[in-house]
């Protein structure tokens, strides 16, 4: 059973007393239950708090107060950002049993929006994966073919979403890990410029790549969820200090413009039919008066190998903390084991081993004999690609592209670690950089029974959202399978 309101026209409906928040929760609870058991996108239902929280904006709107602009609205959060007094294990069994003290900026600011945040949903481990699959408490299936994987590290994010069990999700982003699932889902994912939304809260990964944004089904609805959690935040010293626009006015304004289709995005790699998606979204904004322009990405080719080093290095001092000791899980200590050993056992039992591979790497390029080989060379490499989009966008408004090179593959299927990081080929440019970028829904391989959704991307300058959002807007609103549903959706 799904049900695919999205976040406005759900709002609207509790707002205007058609809809009670409480028989919204009810009614999303009920699907979580009985249609997850196949892709398994939640870790749990936080049915307790959630109540609570729906219960807060009817009784606003009975005594006549604003809700919020999300009244009511249920949302699932990757299990990698934390809510106070509820279980956090960001995929990982170093952290089984954490409850966290505080509560995430973002989080606190869709509650205080009127949201009702309904659980968490799986996350590769600490999000790092594009899969899914290393999630320490079992992989994720794809809505459209569940032996497929859903993308990652948001794969839960973006198939709880894709399957109509919430109307939205809170994803994490550090190479692509909203966009590509997103695209891998058919949904719309959203990665905001870096510090236009806190990551107070959010469990760090790479904390100079990290964002926090949504999954939803639709442009309209990543907006109405970037205007709550976007903004300045006193406790993150990367949150920007000036106020966000209205991201949700002026989506339907058209406005010419340039958009610039890079050379190297168009690989003898890609699927046909990804191929044939840009192309169509390249049309249909043609029809709209955009004019394009061919234009060179030529450190494409470095940014997997600049990202893995930078990602990892970050990685690797970030998860220093977790020890057994301080955080998480602790092995059984032995007699006369020495501390060095027991959080040696402590991290290798509790860290899985896409974790482990990473910490290993990050340690490598920091360590003293190769900082120069590596880690510094890797931060030359990102001003280089930072200076290649700024001076892109001095000649376009928007970037136009796919979002990964083929559709979901099946689960298990990649078993090799470069292979997998590959998938990455088209989104960490956007990290690396700091600009904003979306996925949404470019069409469907059909082959063998099956029908798998691909994505388009588009690329802004920073702090470009709202000509971004206005463009898919556009592209979406023209399209015919933009809010296209799994079989049996």
């Amino acid at each position: 059973m799904t049900n695919h309101q999205g976040v406005v026209e759900t709002a609207r409906l509790v707002r205007d007393k058609k809809a009670t928040a409480s028989q919204t929760l009810d009614d999303c609870i009920e699907r979580i239950r009985s249609g997850d058991s196949k892709t398994r996108a939640f870790m749990r239902i936080d049915e307790d708090s959630a109540r609570l929280q729906a219960k807060t904006v009817d009784d606003a709107i009975a005594a006549g107060q604003d809700p919020g602009p999300l009244a009511g609205v249920p949302i699932a959060i990757k299990d990698n950002i934390v809510m106070q007094g509820r279980e956090s294990n960001c995929g990982s069994r170093i952290l089984e049993g954490f409850v966290s003290p505080y509560e995430s900026t973002a989080t606190q600011r869709l509650v205080d929006a009127g949201a009702v945040l309904v659980g968490t949903v799986r996350c590769d481990e600490f999000a790092m994966g594009s899969s899914t699959e290393h999630c320490a408490y079992g992989s994720v299936g794809n809505p459209w073919a569940t032996d497929h994987v859903p993308g990652g590290s948001s794969g839960g994010s973006a198939a709880a979403v894709a399957q109509g069990l919430v109307p939205a999700a809170l994803g994490s982003d550090t190479g692509g890990s909203i966009r590509q699932p997103a695209a891998l889902c058919g949904v719309t994912g959203l990665k905001p410029s870096y510090g236009r939304v806190s990551r107070r809260g959010l469990v760090a990964f790479g904390s100079s790549l990290d964002c926090i944004g949504p999954l939803t089904r639709s442009v309209e609805d990543s907006a109405a969820i970037l205007n709550a959690i976007a903004g300045p935040d006193k406790y993150d010293s990367t949150s920007l200090d000036s106020l966000p626009p209205d991201y949700l006015s002026g989506l339907s304004d058209q406005k010419p413009m340039v958009i610039g289709i890079p050379r190297q995005h168009r690989h003898e790699a890609n699927d046909p039919v990804v191929e044939a998606a840009v192309e169509e979204a390249k049309a249909i904004l043609e029809s709209k008066g955009a004019t394009f322009m061919d234009v060179d990405l030529e450190m494409t080719d470095h940014g997997i190998a600049t990202y893995y080093v930078v990602a990892t290095a970050e990685a690797s001092s970030n998860l220093a903390r977790f020890d057994g000791i301080r955080y998480g899980r602790r092995a059984q200590s032995q007699p006369g084991e020495s501390l060095d050993d027991l959080y040696a056992r402590s991290r290798g039992e509790g860290f899985g081993p896409e974790v482990r591979r990473r910490i290993m790497l990050g340690t490598y390029v920091l360590s003293a004999g190769y900082y120069d080989a590596y880690y510094k060379k890797a931060l030359q490499a990102r001003r280089l690609i930072h200076d290649e989009y700024k001076s892109v966008f001095q000649k376009c408004d928007l970037l136009l592209g796919p979002t990964t090179a083929e559709p979901a593959f099946k689960i298990g299927s990649i078993a090799d670690p470069i292979t997998m990081y590959l998938c990455d080929r088209y989104t960490v440019g956007a990290n690396i950089a700091g600009i904003p970028a979306i996925s949404i829904p470019g069409g469907f391989k059909e082959a063998d029974g099956l029908r798998l959704p691909v994505g388009i991307q588009l690329q802004a300058p920073f702090l470009g959202e709202p000509t971004l959002l206005r463009t898919a807007h556009m592209l979406q609103q023209a399209g015919s399978h933009h809010l296209a549903s799994p079989v049996g959706g």
